[in-house]
């Protein structure tokens, strides 16, 4: 294990102290699997309390000062009453997503489909989400689209990607100065013959061809089985056309479990990309955000648990010894340099993370400060009738 110096510990302690971990709205409401939505007690019933549920995890955490609105599944008719609200309880309104794949209009694809009018009809609502953007001050659009096809001959693969350059120019043109399209892709699913955005070559190829703020947005869970995700991450940051990063867990396919809890080793090794690039701060425009499903579990306990798991993996990669892997790697030392890794990933950061939350007047626990504060006993009681927040609400 690496051990934890003055001066090491001041230089991680630096970085981890502006980490910041945006949450997302949809993941404080009831959600499932494909075959049932579970209902929990205490679920929010609207944006505000969505807010609320955001608020109380950066309060237990001091790394989540910001929380991602779903659009239409956040709609409100006055948006930066809603951003004021979000400030009072002293979090910023994020990243808005847009939503093209819960119409019935949306069967064969949104921005790709071959009916103009339902083409005009989702580039409509991804006009819609930057005018909020300019309402709440948020300053990313993120763009995931479920377009695609079940069978062979379904639609022109070449015609759809027109479709969908022309969508997204459209889009890039109406974004202001300071905002930027973050283009998400995903292997598979609910397409099965073909997906207009598969992967990250085809995601960085539409946004180099829409402009310089159009960037890529890379989801743990949206690849094939055994993809090594920390090249891509080392890739599009070195082309600066990394945007966002959305961490959850799979096990399988896009599972949107807590992220670190099928295999917390990689996602250490795609935090060593991010810090050897000095992008975990803030100035580097990497929108982080968690993108998970809590279905079983506890909502605001696994978020919270999610924002630590991110903060362990981050304090490991920042305890590499940057030197002596340099050195290992130039002399072609392949086990040392494998080691240095090693010993980094198997270092016990929690106590470095207590001591700084400490520091920060944060309890060392996030978990148990929530359980003690009364705050899930009482959303249990005030939020009992109206509509539960969740797929689709």
């Amino acid at each position: 294990m690496v051990e934890l110096t003055s001066e090491r510990k001041a230089a991680a302690a630096k970085q981890l102290r502006a980490q910041r971990i945006e949450t997302p709205s949809w993941a404080y409401g009831n959600s499932g699997t494909r075959f049932k939505v579970f209902a929990q007690d205490g679920v929010p019933r609207d944006p505000y309390e969505k807010i609320d549920d955001a608020a109380t995890v950066h309060r237990f955490t001091g790394a989540a000062p910001s929380v991602a609105l779903h659009i239409p599944w956040d709609r409100v008719d006055d948006y930066a009453q809603l951003a004021k609200y979000a400030a009072d309880q002293g979090i910023a309104l994020g990243t808005i997503n847009s939503n093209v794949f819960q119409d019935d209009d949306y069967r064969l694809g949104s921005v790709c489909n071959p009916d103009p009018g339902v083409r005009r009809k989702a580039t409509d609502h991804l006009l819609e989400c930057v005018d909020i953007m300019d309402q709440t001050g948020s300053r990313d659009l993120k763009l995931w689209f479920a377009d695609g096809t079940n069978y062979p001959g379904q639609d022109s693969i070449r015609d759809r990607q027109d479709r969908l350059a022309e969508s997204l120019a459209e889009t890039y043109a109406r974004l202001g100065e300071d905002q930027r399209m973050l283009l998400e892709y995903k292997l598979f699913e609910p397409s099965f013959y073909t997906t207009d955005v598969p992967d990250w070559g085809t995601a960085y190829a539409h946004c180099l061809a829409t402009g310089p703020r159009a960037q890529v947005v890379i989801d743990t869970g949206h690849h094939a089985p055994g993809t090594n995700i920390e090249f891509i991450v080392a890739f599009l940051l070195r082309e600066g056309r990394l945007g966002g990063f959305d961490f959850n867990s799979r096990f399988y396919a896009d599972d949107d479990l807590m992220v670190g809890s099928a295999d917390p080793f990689q996602l250490f090794r795609i935090m060593h990309e991010i810090v050897r690039a000095d992008a975990v701060g803030p100035q580097a425009g990497i929108a982080f955000m968690l993108d998970q499903c809590h279905n079983i579990e506890p909502k605001i306990p696994a978020i919270i648990r999610s924002v630590m798991n991110v903060q362990e993996a981050t304090a490991k990669a920042l305890l590499v010894d940057v030197d002596a892997l340099a050195d290992a790697q130039r002399n072609g030392d392949v086990l040392g340099a494998n080691a240095v890794l090693m010993d980094a990933y198997n270092t016990d950061v929690r106590p470095l993370l207590a001591e700084l939350r400490a520091d920060a007047g944060l309890d060392p626990d996030p978990i148990a400060a929530y359980l003690r504060s009364g705050y899930p006993e009482r959303i249990r009681v005030e939020r009992v009738g109206g509509q539960q927040a969740g797929w689709g609400a």
